[in-house]
């Protein structure tokens, strides 16, 4: 797995994505290559890459609680959105697409009975835990509660909550209705909630 993402802003471009493309899709994108995208277009996607990758990274591993399978969905996710960049930027926005994406990815492999995540609890560029402020123990608290909750009321909690989108977005991204939103917002955070309450009775009785 390569994790330095930075080496996708030089060299030749199919060595700028090869830290992000799967060697099973780099021979069919560089044959399409000058017919799909134009160097201005390459240009916008590294730029729009270079903004949003660690975003993606951060929302990815929140869905799912590991790293690793955190960098191959967005890895996979970037694939996916190189092949049809063109189309997409034509559009201003192509942050919401990526997430459809992403989640989609993330359900597809939470639906394998033989797929398992392996819960981490920090964040990348944060303080280790127990810093002075504690604030760094409690974001760890909240993301080992967040693994409690069922897949489709984490996903919504975390498009609403960590990427700030509307009930209308939410809804759009994950193919819903968004009463059907609501619903899985409001026992997501019960779960959440319910989650966090062993510890909060700990840390009381401590």
């Amino acid at each position: 797995m390569i994790t330095d993402w930075s080496r996708a802003a030089t060299g030749t471009p199919m060595q700028r994505f090869g830290g992000l493309i799967p060697c099973t899709a780099r021979g069919a994108l560089g044959d399409r290559e000058d017919e799909q995208v134009g160097r201005q277009a390459e240009a916008s996607f590294l730029d729009w890459l270079a903004i949003n990758r660690d975003g993606l990274r951060k929302t990815a591993y929140l869905l799912c609680g590991d790293w690793h399978l955190a960098d191959d969905l967005v890895q996979d996710a970037l694939t996916r959105l190189f092949g049809v960049w063109g189309r997409v930027s034509d559009s201003g926005n192509p942050g919401p697409y990526t997430r459809k994406i992403l989640v989609n990815l993330y359900l597809d492999h939470r639906r394998r009975p033989s797929r398992r995540e392996i819960p981490q609890a920090q964040l990348p560029d944060t303080p280790d835990a127990g810093s002075a402020n504690g604030v760094d123990g409690d974001r760890e608290r909240l993301i080992r509660a967040l693994r409690q909750v069922p897949d489709g009321q984490r996903a919504v909690l975390v498009l609403r909550y960590w990427e700030d989108l509307s009930i209308e977005q939410t809804a759009q991204i994950l193919r819903t209705s968004t009463s059907n939103v609501r619903s899985q917002s409001s026992r997501g955070l019960d779960h959440l909630r319910a989650a966090l309450e062993p510890d909060s009775v700990t840390e009381e009785v401590l």
